[in-house]
């Protein structure tokens, strides 16, 4: 679905297919507005989300100044990625940008989380958003995201969630 530009909306652009599944399993909580959150289309690699949002979401985002957007990426167990992600985004931006993800991959976590499948992943997330909880952000192979997940829950849970 799409969002309105001029209203506040969060667009989701993930790394790969696996990301998608997860991002798609955010949308199925039932207190979520559905015109508030857009899922766009896998980009096929952490370096390909940083060079799109560079290339063509940091413009729009100058437009749209309602737009928040998270990028979700594989760490490939390299924690420092997040530093050089968020170097590459545009000062004016950076309060806007959010970057999440699995510090291993969405692969591993399935596997760490007795295979409870990658949608069902995205639900637990959003239930933890909604619910001011980390059930699931609170895994090791999660809970790197805490600072970054702190700023979004604050920027987005006020249109996000009903």
């Amino acid at each position: 679905m799409s969002t309105n530009n001029y209203k506040p909306h969060l667009h989701v652009l993930p790394e790969d297919d696996a990301n998608r599944q997860i991002a798609n399993g955010f949308l199925l909580n039932p207190h979520l507005n559905e015109r508030a959150i857009q899922v766009l289309p896998i980009v096929g690699g952490w370096k390909k989300v940083l060079d799109e949002f560079k290339s063509v979401h940091a413009r729009e985002m100058k437009k749209y100044l309602e737009r928040r957007i998270v990028l979700i990426i594989d760490f490939d167990n390299k924690a420092e990625r997040l530093d050089y992600v968020k170097n590459e985004i545009p000062e004016e931006l950076s309060d806007r940008v959010f970057v999440l993800g699995v510090l291993s991959n969405p692969e591993k976590l399935n596997t760490k989380l007795d295979k409870k499948g990658l949608e069902n992943i995205g639900i637990s997330l959003s239930q933890d958003c909604s619910d001011n909880t980390r059930k699931v952000w609170g895994h090791d192979l999660l809970k790197h995201n805490q600072i970054e997940l702190e700023r979004m829950v604050a920027s987005v849970k006020p249109f996000l969630f009903n």
